[in-house]
């Protein structure tokens, strides 16, 4: 899909379709749908006095304006209550708008981003207003044969804007579409079936998106791992036939003595749970596993794209977890990179494992802090639903920051305390920690397993297994693969390092 910015005004502009935004129960019209109304004939406004539109969030409807002008026809689509209004609100409507449009059959449509009295920067709207219509447009369709609705394609979104406000309105749409694929490439990831996403696949993806890239990408084989110490991540990659490996991206934006942002993703390709074998239903949904790490290598592309002003690193330990006759079992301990032994008590337990010795092999690119993504535990689900991201950490200000770019991306966290109570459920009885606390507060002992091996430096964990997949779609997010970390991973870099140059 091509994303257009032109100088010119909406009323006056040839278009199969404009999408215009109205609060709910507002009848005066303002901004760009008053001259929208005019030109047709007062359609808007007859629309709201027969009560057809309440301006109710993503209610939509379509106007025809019967040759009267050059927009052939309207979409109105409702934001909801004004004081109730956020980006991310813009962000669902435009998404409900492009899907209908897409239903409609329309190969191209147009807008203004002409919506009065908001507080919010208009390039905070417009990448509002493209992510809405790109990642709302998101279909992950290369292994359908069947041709459908499900295939058709919008070409082409265009926004129309002042002289002054052009060069803004264009760059933040430039940035919303590197923002947005990257978000999509994710998704791809996360949805493919394990057999087409095991950890060597995972890597070679990490190789794509260095190629061409300022990034540098790095992969260790399981021979270089047992020669290092990584016996925790080996540990979990035994009962496989596929070779397990570690993703390290480097890319360099900042100045070359600045220490980089450490972003460690959990890749698990498929968890069966190991000997502590899953129930079968919904083991399906575990070709998911990987999405923390998806997450990593879609965020470090999009910076190396966007050219922010930051030194990051990303780690991504990719292996299966799967039941065999190599399998590391309940029972055994393992000797992690850091020399800390783990004491098993049980195999479905495996994420905190790979993510301790991706852990501390961050820690010797000296980072001044390390973000940790991963869908780790249900018990995070459980506490806090599908849709928000558990937090928890030792980086007062990272932590902070991080809420505040949930709260501007609309992938919105939630801090969940890290107390010493809770680390003495993790004390191990004959290793120095055991990899399950057991059922109780299960999020929060995951974490503070992970805390055991960031070696002080400032760090976040971010548990996504909430968000990571969905059953029913949101606005902008499909049934499926969220995507869930990259824009807002992307948001804190902006937020402390600047946005950088296209």
């Amino acid at each position: 899909m091509k994303i257009h910015v032109r100088k010119g005004s909406l009323p006056g502009y040839t278009t199969e379709a404009a999408v215009v935004t109205l609060f709910e129960g507002e009848t005066a019209l303002a901004g760009v749908a008053a001259p929208l109304d005019e030109k047709s004939g007062g359609l808007i406004g007859e629309l709201l006095r027969r009560g057809d539109f309440t301006g109710r969030k993503n209610e939509t409807a379509v106007l025809y304006t019967r040759d009267h002008f050059p927009v052939e026809r309207i979409i109105v689509v409702g934001l909801g209550k004004r004081s109730d209004f956020t980006p991310d609100r813009l962000r669902g409507a435009f998404a409900r708008a492009a899907q209908k449009i897409r239903s409609l059959n329309i190969s191209g449509f147009s807008t203004s981003l002409d919506i009065p009295c908001m507080d919010y920067p208009l390039e905070r709207m417009a990448e509002a207003a493209v992510e809405g219509v790109l990642l709302g447009l998101y279909q992950f369709l290369p292994f359908k044969t069947v041709d459908g609705e499900q295939g058709r394609e919008v070409a082409q979104f265009t926004i129309l804007a002042e002289e002054g406000t052009y060069k803004a309105i264009r760059s933040a749409a430039k940035t919303a579409e590197i923002i947005s694929a990257a978000t999509a490439f994710a998704r791809d990831i996360v949805s493919a079936p394990a057999n087409e996403m095991t950890p060597s696949d995972l890597a070679g993806e990490a190789r794509k998106i260095a190629k061409g890239k300022n990034i540098r990408c790095t992969v260790l084989d399981a021979a270089r791992m047992k020669e290092i110490g990584m016996n925790a991540l080996l540990g979990v990659a035994r009962g496989s036939d596929e070779p397990p490996c570690l993703i390290i991206l480097e890319y360099q934006g900042g100045k070359k003595s600045g220490p980089p942002i450490a972003l460690v993703g959990k890749g698990i390709t498929f968890d069966s749970g190991g000997i502590s074998i899953k129930p079968s239903e919904k083991m399906d949904q575990m070709k998911t596993d990987m999405a923390g790490g998806a997450a990593v290598i879609a965020a470090v592309r999009a910076a190396a794209e966007l050219g922010l002003p930051v030194n990051l690193v990303g780690i991504v330990p990719a292996t299966e977890n799967l039941p065999g006759g190599k399998a590391y079992k309940p029972g055994d301990i393992l000797k992690s990179l850091s020399g800390q032994t783990i004491e098993i008590v049980t195999t479905d337990a495996e994420g905190r494992l790979i993510l301790a010795d991706a852990l501390t092999y961050a820690g010797r690119f000296k980072p001044s802090a390390i973000i940790d993504l991963a869908t780790l535990t249900g018990a995070c689900v459980v506490a806090l639903g599908d849709h928000v991201i558990g937090m928890m950490g030792t980086g007062n200000d990272l932590k902070r920051e991080i809420h505040e770019a949930g709260e501007l991306t609309g992938e919105k966290v939630w801090e969940l305390p890290l107390w010493e109570e809770y680390h003495e459920l993790i004390e191990g009885d004959a290793a120095d920690y055991k990899n399950s606390g057991g059922r109780a507060g299960g999020a929060i002992t995951a974490a503070a397993f992970l805390s055991k091996f960031t070696g002080g430096i400032p760090w976040v964990h971010l548990d996504i297994a909430g968000p990571a997949w969905l059953a029913k779609e949101r606005p902008y997010i499909p049934k499926g693969a969220s995507g869930v970390g990259v824009r807002l991973l992307l948001q804190f870099l902006r937020n402390r390092f600047g946005t950088g140059k296209k």
